[in-house]
């Protein structure tokens, strides 16, 4: 039998306060329900109250003290709001998860205000939300930002989704480098073609797909969200990747 002094000692989870936007659905959500099974106490905010109610359900299965707010990625006032409730309710943030993001189709078809509001949540939210938890984080907290493997693949159809995701993995990787200076680790996620309310699918499809290994669940994401979270405070995942078995995207 091996020794267990020659096994890396992960990081609890437990008691870790925890903030995820956009986690009222999709990826936010596995990744809220996975973080609070584990023992972190967590904040998400969505744009809707029904989907944040129904989140809260599940959440407060795990974390009966959970907590949620309904508020607009793209609208600073409203992050503002966030994370002074993140400060009053949960007494701090040690784990900023940056999930909260929209898609979008090409450049040609895509009303121009659309475009805007999809940057304004998929880039500028996300910086915002950096900042503000720059400003308040001790040292040795995390950020973790969720990109896309449209980063690179950068196939067309979706070139203002393919900007913003390209754009987020430029600033992580700067971003990480400003960070460690406060001891605050940065990690950029880039998953596949991942089931959620993003993907243009039926749930039928989406199953199948699953079942041929053609498409990740979120709750994959969740998982590996979790891995980075836990590692030692001498480590850094700084970019991972999250492909399907049978997939390129």
């Amino acid at each position: 039998m091996k020794s267990t002094s020659a096994h890396t000692q992960y990081e609890s989870l437990k008691g870790k306060k925890v903030l995820i936007t956009g986690g009222t659905t999709g990826l936010g959500r596995a990744i809220a329900l996975r973080l609070s099974a584990e023992g972190a106490k967590v904040l998400i905010f969505g744009r809707h109250q029904e989907q944040l109610d129904d989140a809260l359900q599940d959440i407060r299965q795990n974390d009966p003290q959970a907590l949620g707010t309904v508020a607009d990625a793209a609208r600073r006032e409203d992050l503002v709001r966030v994370f002074e409730l993140a400060d009053k309710e949960l007494g701090g943030l040690d784990v900023l998860v940056a999930n909260a993001g929209l898609a979008a189709d090409d450049l040609k078809t895509t009303p121009d205000d659309e475009r805007d509001y999809v940057i304004s949540t998929n880039v500028s939210g996300t910086l915002t939300c950096c900042k503000l938890a720059m400003d308040r984080m001790p040292e040795h907290s995390q950020i973790l930002i969720v990109g896309s493997v449209t980063a690179d693949n950068r196939d067309p159809g979706g070139s203002i989704y393919v900007a913003t995701k390209a754009a987020l993995q430029g600033f992580a990787e700067s971003f990480r480098q400003e960070a460690m200076e406060q001891g605050i680790r940065v990690s950029l996620i880039q998953p596949g073609k991942t089931g959620s309310d993003m993907v243009e699918a039926t749930p039928e499809e989406e199953r199948e797909s699953e079942k041929n290994l053609e498409m990740l669940k979120a709750e994959d994401i969740a998982v590996c969200v979790e891995y980075i979270l836990t590692q030692p405070k001498r480590c850094n995942i700084a970019r991972v990747t999250v492909l399907p078995a049978r997939g390129k995207e």
